[in-house]
């Protein structure tokens, strides 16, 4: 076989390695830790907590059922932001960036369920499901934030007996990335995410009900945490050395620390969000439903919200 031979063959192989987007060596490699060092903090919310948006029954397909997550007034009221009375945030991801080497990453399986008219990780435990209201009633909640892979298939097991369809934001473009129907079924649906490089945030939204979201901060090593319901979180065993480290809730822009991880040691990081620099994706101000339809709807726009319907010339709801 001649020299000239065997060259081709590679550069075809390097192609179509190129081209499936498979890379040749890991991004992130697993080794014993024996001095990892560990970040403990709290995540904030200073200011007002922003109104649950609310989103009228009537206006949207299948409201006798999706009523089991209403407020008793005819509305699904989306409550985004989990505060407790000292500011504690409950739903943010925090995340140590750059990380090439380190403790065991897990699998992170990028698979959700639809329950009561709601998107849920499919792993969440029931203690993010349900809550006691102040009425001593339980209540079923948002499971509201969750970490994905990029790349790696996404499913979906449609556990309502209505059907809905699952639509996947980029969220820092606004543009559908994976868009498929969820019958009435208890086979998986689904498709693989793509992101743009560089993006981090994705969000699942149904196409026939806007109230159906859960959020994703894309990750590529184990070293993240979900706050707890008092804002606290704790990454341990990462290796000694200098980080950037991501704090990140839906609506509000991630914040970035740099800090210096000492050997066997605990550095305490804390972040402040602030309520007035809350905003919302500019998609979901749009009037019509996502897969078309003769009835209109909307939801309740703030004043932002407003000004853009009104510079592009559309019709107020």
């Amino acid at each position: 076989m001649s020299r000239q031979y065997i060259l081709m063959i590679g550069i075809v192989l390097l192609g179509i390695v190129g081209f499936s987007g498979i890379s040749l060596a890991s991004d992130y490699t697993e080794i014993g830790v024996t001095d990892g060092g560990t970040i403990t903090g709290r995540v904030v919310l200073k200011g007002a907590i922003p109104v649950p948006r609310v989103f009228p029954l009537v206006l949207y397909p299948f409201g006798p059922f999706c009523k089991k997550i209403s407020d008793g007034q005819g509305n699904v009221r989306l409550i985004e932001f989990a505060v407790d009375s000292t500011g504690g945030m409950k739903d943010a991801i925090v995340a140590v960036q750059q990380v090439k080497k380190g403790k065991p990453f897990p699998p992170i399986k990028n698979d959700f369920v639809t329950v009561d008219c709601m998107f849920h990780p499919a792993d969440v435990l029931d203690s993010e499901q349900y809550s006691h209201g102040s009425d001593g009633m339980l209540h079923h909640t948002h499971p509201l934030v969750t970490v994905v892979r990029d790349n790696q298939p996404v499913s979906i097991v449609n556990r309502d007996p209505v059907i809905h369809n699952a639509q996947f934001f980029q969220s820092e473009k606004g543009n559908i990335i994976l868009n498929f129907p969820l019958p009435v079924s208890t086979t998986p649906r689904g498709g693989k995410l793509h992101l743009e490089k560089g993006k981090r945030i994705t969000e699942l939204i149904c196409g026939m009900h806007e109230f159906m979201q859960s959020w994703g901060f894309v990750v590529d090593n184990p070293y993240y945490a979900k706050t707890k319901k008092d804002g606290e979180f704790i990454i341990d065993k990462l290796p000694p050395g200098t980080y950037k480290v991501t704090a990140w809730h839906p609506h509000l822009k991630i914040i970035e620390k740099e800090v210096t991880v000492p050997a066997n040691g605990n550095v305490v990081l804390n972040f402040e969000f602030d309520s007035a620099e809350v905003q919302r994706p500019i998609y979901e101000s749009q009037r019509d439903f996502r897969l078309g339809s003769a009835t209109p709807h909307s939801h309740m726009l703030d004043k932002s919200d407003e000004r853009i319907l009104m510079d592009e010339g559309m019709p107020m709801p």
